[in-house]
């Protein structure tokens, strides 16, 4: 599907998002700032957390992570990623049923925006958002990754066999 980068602060998970993605610059900044921090190679117990989860996810084993999350953005963009999390597992939504869930249903461009920003892929599912239509619509792993995440939650087929060099 592709590479995921994990990063974390203190003892909570800052980062699991598709290393090779167009706002790969743009994310670790907000992040490094607004932590005032910079990233380092480690393994920590939240990541090591996260690893196993991922690996469940993958394996259909997993239908609900189970992670401190530290979400570095604008009060917003937070409320979007906290929206997200409502989507259950095996479920979509239009960027308007998100938009009118957050009680403001012309703010649909803003919140697409926010869903972009996620630095949280597949722990805070912003491939479960679609297009009006039900089309697949925007998605920072590419669209092949996200219909992938989709059909696995929708067929419970797991999707690959490993994820993390040992």
């Amino acid at each position: 599907m592709g590479e995921l980068i994990l990063g974390s602060f203190g003892d909570k998970l800052c980062l699991c998002d598709w290393r090779y993605r167009k706002m790969r610059t743009k994310v670790d900044a907000r992040i490094t700032e607004g932590l005032e921090a910079t990233y380092l190679p480690a393994e920590t117990p939240v990541i090591a957390r996260a690893k196993a989860q991922l690996t469940e996810y993958f394996a259909s084993q997993r239908k609900e992570f189970d992670l401190p999350l530290l979400m570095v953005g604008t009060p917003f963009q937070q409320g979007v990623w906290n929206a997200l999390l409502q989507i259950p597992y095996g479920k979509t939504e239009t960027y308007l049923q998100l938009s009118e869930r957050l009680g403001n249903p012309k703010a649909i461009r803003a919140v697409a925006s926010a869903n972009g920003a996620n630095a949280f892929a597949i722990v805070v599912p912003c491939h479960r958002i679609v297009g009006s239509k039900g089309e697949l619509v925007g998605y920072a792993g590419g669209l092949p990754a996200k219909r992938k995440l989709l059909n696995l939650e929708a067929t419970g087929a797991p999707q690959q066999l490993s994820l993390f060099e040992n």
